[in-house]
């Protein structure tokens, strides 16, 4: 895997998902899943729902260029649920998944929240290698999801760290 080059400037920061960049990127996501799914198991949110259910929203870029996204949706009942990850797929294979995803989770954490879930289709593989390997276990369906042939659940816990209560 190639990783980001240290010429490289990366930022991660909050954005409305209706400025066009942004809205761009969900376009394509969408354009890339739309496709590979019966209508019944998509799950991503419309930019007006991102910004309706207050889904805490943000573009990664290199170079000033938007290249990524990604979001969490905060619950009242304790976790905080990944909205509409992706990256641009020229970018993919240099680690920016992995920022996003790390970014994500220290943003959930910093609001109070110690578990993180995700719905993810199963013909995501790169998606779900991700969320194996940075530590999500496979869960039932969670929050408003029905069992879905064409769905996997994850979740990740915060561990706890010397002196915290679990």
């Amino acid at each position: 895997m190639a990783e980001v080059n240290t010429l490289m400037s990366v930022t991660i920061a909050p954005e409305r998902p209706d400025t066009p960049e942004a809205a761009a990127l969900v376009s394509e996501l969408d354009d890339l899943l739309i496709p590979m799914y019966p209508i019944e198991s998509h799950h991503g949110l419309s930019v007006e729902s991102l910004i309706a259910e207050e889904v805490a929203f943000f573009v990664l870029r290199i170079n000033a260029v938007a290249v990524g996204c990604g979001g969490v949706k905060i619950y009242a009942d304790g976790y905080g649920e990944v909205k509409r990850m992706f990256i641009r797929p020229p970018y993919r294979g240099m680690g920016l998944s992995k920022l996003m995803l790390t970014h994500l989770e220290s943003y959930a954490h910093q609001q109070g929240v110690p578990i993180l879930r995700l719905e993810t289709g199963v013909l995501q593989h790169e998606a779900i290698g991700l969320y194996r390997r940075m530590g999500f276990t496979e869960i039932v369906p969670f929050g408003p999801y029905q069992p879905d042939i064409h769905s996997l659940f994850f979740e990740k816990r915060k561990k706890a760290s010397l002196g915290e209560r679990t």
